[in-house]
């Protein structure tokens, strides 16, 4: 065994002893929550309560020393088969336009679940167990680029990964 894959078996063998990482595999997506790295940024997943909904999972993105909260949805794809995200901020109730929603839309793109074993692949739907970590490529960038990190609001931007944190029933 090199020494390069000596050094990930021990990291992955360290996060599967942080505490409440196993967890993750007993806890509906939609009663999980992660973290940033930072502990700054949560997104807080909650039931969809619809079986005719076009989304498989939404989750609530708030900022420590911030009330600002974003709107996250999941929805599936195809061809490929992807899951998709979008945060949104502020849009309006009701009917909205294409052109309300795109002026709410912080961010837009794949969704990934990474398992506790480093498997990368597609978010499950919201009744499936929560995976390790979440990925959602570039949501620092577009935070950072949007009106929510102004001038008096929350000044750092979010990694990409959020790793599992708890489960609230």
């Amino acid at each position: 065994m090199s020494k390069r894959s000596s050094l990930a078996a021990l990291v992955a063998a360290s996060v599967l002893m942080l505490p409440g990482f196993a967890a993750a595999a007993d806890c509906p997506l939609s009663n999980a929550v992660y973290a940033d790295r930072d502990g700054t940024y949560q997104l807080k997943f909650s039931p969809l309560n619809s079986d005719a909904a076009a989304a498989s999972n939404q989750f609530k993105m708030t900022m420590k020393d911030s009330k600002a909260v974003l709107d996250g949805y999941v929805m599936p794809s195809e061809d490929p088969a992807r899951t998709i995200g979008m945060v949104m901020f502020n849009c309006p109730e009701g009917d909205a336009t294409g052109a309300d929603l795109d002026a709410c839309t912080i961010w837009q793109g794949p969704v990934y679940g990474v398992d506790d074993k480093g498997a990368i692949d597609n978010l499950p739907g919201e009744k499936s167990n929560a995976v390790a970590s979440i990925v959602l490529p570039a949501i620092g960038p577009a935070l950072r680029d949007s009106s929510i990190l102004g001038e008096g609001k929350q000044a750092v931007a979010p990694w990409d990964v959020f790793s599992f944190k708890e489960c609230v029933k």
